[in-house]
């Protein structure tokens, strides 16, 4: 009977241990989690650093063609400055790990800064996905919007139309600039969650 008992306990540990061990992924409505990366120029970038403004983080992987979408035309750069001129933040995180497509080195990461025209705040390095796991980033694109009190205002897509092809994106809802719209308005934005769609983040694991 011990011995039963104990291959039970075990069982359960086992199973129990590395639910434990996985924190949940940041929810609209939560506080944001902070985090520090490092940008492509080697600066020291921390969340924290911007409370009191809106902030918009987005994931990228330069080589996904649903980030090409918005890249290739000049549209993801558009928003990116409208955004900077309402008095927000935009933070662009590539979490590629080492040996994954779509991993860029700080040398590398700044060649596709030139090379896109990226015109947001910073470009911020995440190769071992730790920030990418905090907020449960799951594609590139996948944004979020922060409000200045640093809770997590919305979470998703960048817009309506989950295609590749940049002429959609002129019919498409853009929710990050409903999103900064509401959050400057005093509202809460409508849609505050929506299904991102894009390539998978190319984590380690």
């Amino acid at each position: 009977m011990s011995r039963i008992l104990s291959y039970a306990l075990g069982l359960l540990v086992a199973i129990t241990l590395p639910r434990l061990a996985v924190s949940e992924p940041a929810k609209v409505g939560d506080s944001a989690p902070d985090f520090t990366l490092r940008s492509a120029q080697g600066a020291e970038v921390s969340l924290k650093s911007f409370l009191g403004k809106a902030v918009v983080l987005e994931w990228f992987n330069p080589g996904c063609p649903f980030v090409k979408k918005f890249y290739a035309n000049g549209d993801m750069q558009r928003f990116q400055r409208e955004s900077l001129a309402k008095g927000a933040v935009w933070l662009t995180i590539n979490s590629s790990a080492a040996g994954k497509q779509g991993h860029l080195t700080p040398a590398e990461a700044l060649g596709v800064i030139s090379d896109l025209g990226v015109a947001s705040t910073a470009v911020l390095l995440d190769p071992n996905g730790s920030v990418g796991k905090l907020y449960g980033a799951r594609t590139t694109p996948h944004v979020f919007v922060i409000n200045p009190e640093g809770k997590l205002a919305y979470a998703g897509a960048i817009d309506s139309v989950a295609s590749t092809r940049s002429s959609d994106i002129a019919s498409a809802t853009n929710y990050i600039m409903n999103a900064l719209d509401s959050i400057k308005a005093g509202k809460a934005p409508s849609p505050s969650d929506t299904e991102p769609y894009g390539c998978g983040v190319k984590y380690a694991d």
